[in-house]
């Protein structure tokens, strides 16, 4: 199976950096980066409203935990969004693609 595995970070940078570790480490094939982006959420009791850089990171299924680890280890954020969504098909080489990248 394959995975997008999302985040969001404070400034353009913090997401190129997460977006560079995690191909470095193999643990995603390609990583995008799509910003600014608004964000309003609850946050201490309080509604806030920020902008964010998300990252999109294709990976294998069997990379995702490895991937969260490495994601929450270099994040600025106390408790970083990750959300890992299944891909349900799409073309067949660029998926064989995405999984040799994460070997």
């Amino acid at each position: 199976m394959h995975v997008i595995v999302t985040t969001t970070t404070d400034n353009e940078q913090a997401a190129r950096d997460l977006a560079a570790k995690t191909v470095e480490a193999r643990l995603g094939a390609c990583a995008q980066i799509v910003g600014p982006i608004t964000s309003v959420y609850r946050w201490e009791g309080e509604v806030q409203t920020d902008t964010e850089w998300r990252v999109e990171v294709k990976t294998a299924a069997d990379r995702v935990e490895a991937l969260v680890g490495l994601l929450k280890e270099h994040h600025t954020y106390d408790v970083p969004e990750i959300i890992a969504t299944p891909i349900e098909g799409g073309n067949v080489e660029y998926l064989a693609w995405l999984v040799t990248e994460t070997r």
